[in-house]
């Protein structure tokens, strides 16, 4: 029992520790985000003092100076309409490739299993070219985009989600009268709510977070991401805006926290769920 509590203790301290670690770079940015930005890079670890207090002065400059609203409105729309696509797309490809079985659908998921592993930076330059001549540098365009490179783990997901569903649930339906996208979204939807949500979550922090993809489909002069807003506040001749660069990193990064913080339980419970017959 004594070693029992000795090796909680212990375990108590070291994740404690790791958590600090974790949440350190946070805290440092948003004690910087209220200095002035000259005050910064000399005393990055020192708490305002009245010299160097700046209020809320970083952030109406991030505001004002660098249209920060505007870019979270693009971001927001992005974001909410690829996630929105990605659920709806991806677990209906997933139903048909579990459920009607044959070399086409045993193609379809080799593909996007094999889309997993195939790294970014491979076809980056090659997608911007394309992306310029289709026309796909707009916001509605970068969701096509989206769809593409978000659709191998929402497949996966959702087709280990959907062998744990009895077939007999389906095939009641369509003796009552249901066609296929009936049974789909009256009777699988529902039941796949785990994982809709934990993939939702998943690819709604990668989307948001998201900084090469929009840089390099998206027209620039026109959309601006938060992340390329941040970029964005580096000017010419190596000026940084270091104290506008912290307030925007905060009002950016306190969303998603407080968005993972209320639906983590789900992730676990949905990739749990997805993991019963895989």
């Amino acid at each position: 029992m004594k070693r029992k509590k000795i090796f909680g203790w212990l375990g108590t301290i070291f994740f404690s520790m790791v958590g600090i670690l974790y949440i350190a770079p946070i805290i440092i940015v948003l004690i910087n985000s209220f200095k002035q930005k000259n005050h910064i890079s000399l005393e990055p670890f020192k708490l305002p003092t009245k010299e160097t207090w700046f209020g809320l002065g970083n952030y109406l400059s991030a505001i004002n100076d660098y249209g920060f609203f505007e870019a979270v409105g693009w971001t927001v729309f992005i974001t909410i309409s690829s996630v929105l696509v990605i659920l709806v797309c991806t677990s209906m490809c997933a139903w048909y490739i579990t459920r009607v079985k044959g070399k086409f659908s045993s193609f379809m998921y080799t593909l996007c299993a094999f889309s997993m592993v195939v790294p970014f930076q491979m076809v980056m330059f090659t997608l911007a070219l394309v992306s310029d001549r289709l026309q796909l540098n707009t916001p509605l365009g970068i969701i096509i985009i989206y769809l593409g490179f978000g659709a191998g783990l929402a497949v996966f997901m959702f087709c280990g989600f959907v062998k744990s569903i009895p077939l007999e649930i389906e095939e009641a339906a369509m003796i009552d009268g249901c066609g296929a996208l009936r049974t789909f979204f009256i009777i699988v939807l529902p039941i796949m709510k785990p994982t809709y949500i934990s993939v939702g979550i998943l690819e709604t922090m990668w989307i948001w977070n998201d900084f090469l993809l929009p840089y390099l489909v998206l027209d620039t002069r026109k959309y601006k991401t938060i992340s390329i807003v941040v970029q964005y506040m580096k000017g010419s001749y190596g000026r940084i805006d270091m104290g506008a660069i912290m307030a925007a990193l905060i009002m950016a990064v306190i969303p998603v926290i407080i968005f993972y913080l209320a639906c983590q339980k789900h992730i676990i419970k949905g990739v749990a769920a997805g993991a019963v017959k895989g």
